[in-house]
């Protein structure tokens, strides 16, 4: 047990997380893409996304989100629609360029977990996935005490 309690959870996901980052860029490079581009284009849905939901779902800031969002319009990857009335709330919608680029991203992403769940047994995978679990909700409480504490404080 000393062996397991000696790893630092926080960081072996960040060295994992760095090198699959790694990976991810060199192979949307190949593509003219980046990994960021690569994450929105698989976050759109077909009935167009609020531009406001894709930062939370990523874990992006907004200010490279917009960024992002500007460069991806510039080269013709998805189009932005105001919905209705209330021209504040714009859907982001994937042009057929996009629905192409997503399909690469699809299709790498599918061979590459493909590829890592054929050397894991799948307890092995069921157990790394409630790991990752239990670390996000350790997180989550973290962040909602820390923010509990700044504004007790206020």
């Amino acid at each position: 047990m000393s062996e397991i309690s000696s790893i630092l959870i926080d960081s072996a996901l960040r060295t994992a997380w760095f090198r699959l980052s790694r990976m991810y860029n060199q192979k949307a490079a190949e593509h003219d893409m980046t990994m960021s581009i690569g994450f929105i284009l698989m976050n759109i849905d077909k009935e167009g996304t609020p531009s406001t939901q894709l930062g939370p779902r990523m874990g992006m800031e907004p200010t490279s989100l917009s960024r992002t969002l500007k460069t991806m319009e510039s080269r013709g990857l998805i189009r932005r629609q105001g919905e209705g009335i209330d021209k504040r709330k714009v859907l982001i919608f994937l042009t057929d360029e996009g629905v192409s680029k997503r399909r690469e991203v699809r299709n790498f992403l599918t061979d590459f977990n493909a590829k890592v769940l054929d050397k894991m047994p799948p307890t092995k995978i069921k157990a790394f996935l409630e790991v990752v679990q239990k670390v996000e909700s350790t997180i989550d409480k973290e962040l909602e005490l820390k923010e509990l504490n700044k504004q007790s404080k206020i």
